[in-house]
């Protein structure tokens, strides 16, 4: 085999390695003010995501750009807080990139399955994480029940962009 053909497959290889990412997913929720999850990173400008994943679960796999803000996003706690009247998710954004991001993150607020409690929604936008730090955030809805917050019992990460 002659030279360049060598160095052409190399360069390619390196570039399916480059375009399809070599991380795993990760994700994460919460469940009865207990912390879980897991994060994962990467190195890109990425646009809005969504997840279907579940509280306590993982993240769809894959390494779309679509994916990748989602991933940087960890729930460290999920509670009602009775001072403020709000549900109120406590998170920690990870960005090992090489830039800096300002990240917007939704959230959703859920009953158990099954339940008939109506999700919440709250939205923290500009959360600025510098190049390789970490940054925690809290991202906080109005609680318009009677009782004590105490129907929700899982959030979850919906969205996520970094720009």
């Amino acid at each position: 085999m002659k030279m360049r053909h060598v160095r052409a497959i190399a360069i390619a290889a390196v570039a399916v390695v480059a375009l399809t990412g070599a991380r795993g997913s990760g994700g994460g929720g919460c469940d009865n003010n207990s912390s879980s999850g897991s994060s994962g990173s990467s190195n890109h400008n990425d646009s809005d995501s969504t997840s279907g994943g579940t509280s306590g679960g993982s993240l769809p796999g894959g390494s779309s750009s679509a994916d990748k803000a989602i991933r940087d996003v960890t729930i460290d706690e999920c509670k009602y807080d009775q001072a403020t009247k709000k549900l109120v998710a406590r998170i920690t954004v990870k960005n090992d990139g090489s830039m800096d991001y300002d990240y917007n993150v939704t959230m959703k607020f859920k009953g158990a399955a099954g339940s008939s409690v109506t999700p919440a929604t709250a939205i923290k936008a500009g959360i600025a994480v510098a190049a390789g730090a970490s940054q925690s955030a809290e991202v906080t809805t109005p609680y318009f029940g009677t009782g004590d917050g105490s129907e929700y019992t899982q959030c979850e990460v919906t969205r996520a962009s970094r720009f």
